[in-house]
């Protein structure tokens, strides 16, 4: 039997617990005259909340015989809820894990259901349990999912993907899911192996997230009998009817590219559905700028705006969640033998906690952030300055394929038939098209073509911020291809946009070129904001950059992408242009 997370605490540790309720041992923190959240009840309760280090130890009407050297909290007039929990967070859109949890926290999400898609890639099975181990050292409550597929072509996919190192994320108890199951066309079409972890998953009682847009009935009917149980892809309140009818729990989103909250709510409200016990909220990794109006306080608030009981909100982000995941003898309910993650509000309905205890630790007191620095090395586990120790020449410029990636939104490609002479040195200027080259961040290979709809004055542009690490070029130039390069080179990694006479914008990313050591509100943001600025000015028509680089090699997406292997057709599931070697 694997162990999950709900064997947190040691014999030892239960043993000082139980002395407290029977006044052997003082509590660490009582916060008295608190009107708390009765998760169960779904009603607002009076009295004392008694805490000791981690753990809440009581709830009700008593204060403690036993108070020396007790801290109290006096919640007179304030109302308590359990701390949020995101249940759908990637951890590395700029900002790294530990930045994220700091700004999650104290705004009252003191729970982190993270991917693990980046981490997964990088690490062996020893620095993995090292590394799951590091991100729990705060008080933020740094959980995991185990992904079964990369989400894009990789060139050395059947090493990564191996059943041991697999088998060791699955059965690590911070380790709480499957998923998210964006290769389900794979399993579907009868991939076994994929079949096998994910029943593996499910013997270690652990749920399975899809990744399933536009699913119809007879889909959603067999994920489910594989063991799918949740999903977070719907855009409309027909698509969660649907998977509430196939016995799945489904997730609303409110993300950078798919703000669909409100108006879902606003259709399922139409049809009179009142049932929310089977509904879970989600950002679903939504870059910097995104969250600076708050994480899942600013969905509860969105909720509650479109007619959701407050308490329903809440649970959509506390119970619901603890339930969908096992947890709720541990976490996402004010009572005995939970987690100490509280959060203090100043009115009864403003979901920005006032403060905020995550795993009985003040990271939020009387409204001022105090979430304490943690430091990591992340050299050790490979997430170094990007050092590109070769060079990028003319002659990689092999120009020459007739299909090109048209972009019809934030993440969507289609292929379209090249007319351009792709010898001429630049591009007509202020036409949509633009070259673009996928690179290996190794110098080993490199996929060259044109990109129409990106943006249409763009003399250079260089990211090493990608889904699979490796180098993205675009620009009407190709000196701009080299001169943008270069600047990526000097900086280390990250993203930059240049003019023919100066850098216009860049975000230096100095974890392995993919995250950043800024914080989302003092300076991630702002550089971020300033990236999407520049691209705006010189042609850029949607909404997030930072998702569209993200995505350029997804394969969970149509129609076509740029990958390690080349051109990609997601729908026939083959190479179109193979990628060259240098």
């Amino acid at each position: 039997m694997v162990n999950g997370y709900l064997h947190y605490w040691t014999k030892k540790q239960i043993r000082e617990h139980q002395a407290v309720v029977r006044g052997e041992i003082a509590p660490t923190l009582v916060i008295k005259n608190a009107t708390y959240l009765n998760s169960y009840r779904k009603s607002w309760m009076s009295g004392n909340v008694w805490i000791y280090q981690d753990r809440i130890i009581y709830t009700g009407k008593a204060m403690p015989e036993n108070m020396r050297g007790t801290d109290i909290f006096d919640a007179t007039d304030k109302w308590a809820v359990p701390g949020y929990i995101e249940h759908h967070a990637h951890p590395f859109q700029l900002y790294h894990p530990l930045t994220l949890a700091k700004y999650a926290s104290e705004r009252g999400t003191t729970t982190l259901i993270n991917d693990n898609m980046p981490f997964f890639f990088r690490l062996d099975k020893k620095k993995a349990l090292t590394f799951l181990d590091d991100m729990q050292q705060t008080p933020a409550t740094m959980l995991w999912w185990a992904r079964y597929d990369s989400q894009t072509e990789l060139k050395n996919g059947n090493d990564v993907f191996l059943y041991s190192h697999l088998k060791t994320w699955i059965d690590h108890p911070y380790v709480v899911q499957g998923g998210e199951l964006t290769g389900w066309p794979r399993v579907l079409s009868g991939d076994d192996q994929m079949l096998h972890w994910m029943l593996e998953t499910k013997n270690a009682r652990k749920p399975i997230e899809g990744h399933l847009p536009g699913a119809g009935e007879k889909t959603l009917s067999q994920m489910v009998m594989m063991g799918v149980g949740a999903d977070h892809e719907s855009m409309s309140g027909e698509d969660i009817l649907k998977r509430l009818d196939a016995g799945m729990r489904a997730s609303l989103r409110y993300s950078s590219i798919r703000p669909d909250l409100p108006h879902i709510l606003r259709e399922l409200h139409e049809q009179h559905f009142c049932h929310y016990e089977h509904l879970l909220m989600t950002t679903d990794g939504a870059p910097p700028h995104f969250l600076i109006d708050g994480m899942m306080d600013r969905l509860i608030s969105l909720a509650v705006k479109e007619g959701v009981p407050f308490i329903e909100a809440v649970n959509m982000v506390t119970l619901n969640v603890a339930r969908h995941y096992h947890m709720e003898d541990v976490m996402g309910v004010i009572a005995p033998g939970r987690s100490a993650n509280i959060n203090v509000l100043s009115t009864k309905e403003n979901a920005l906690p006032s403060d905020v205890l995550a795993k009985g630790t003040w990271v939020r007191r009387n409204n001022k952030p105090c979430f304490p620095n943690t430091n990591i090395d992340w050299e050790n586990y490979g997430f170094s300055p990007l050092e590109l120790s070769w060079e990028l020449t003319r002659h990689d410029f092999h120009f020459s394929m007739p299909l090109g990636l048209e972009m019809t939104n934030n993440v969507i490609m289609t292929p379209y038939q090249i007319q351009t002479d792709l010898t001429r040195e630049e591009l007509p200027p202020h036409s949509d098209e633009n070259f673009m080259m996928l690179c290996d961040r190794n110098g080993g290979w490199l996929v060259a073509t044109l990109i129409k709809g990106f943006a249409n004055n763009l003399y250079g542009f260089a990211s090493s911020f990608s889904s699979s690490g490796d180098i993205i070029l675009i620009g009407k130039s190709k000196q701009g291809l080299l001169d943008a390069f270069e600047q990526l080179k000097k900086q280390k990694g990250g993203i930059t946009l240049i003019d023919r006479d100066k850098v216009a914008a860049s975000i230096t990313l100095p974890l392995g070129g993919m995250m950043s050591h800024l914080t989302i509100d003092n300076g991630l943001a702002d550089e971020e904001v300033k990236l999407k600025n520049a691209l705006k000015e010189r042609g850029y028509l949607f909404e997030d950059p930072i998702y569209s680089l993200l995505f350029f090699s997804a394969t969970h997406l149509p129609y076509v992408r740029i990958t390690q292997k080349g051109i990609f057709d997601v729908k026939k599931k083959r190479v179109l242009f193979p990628s060259i070697m240098r």
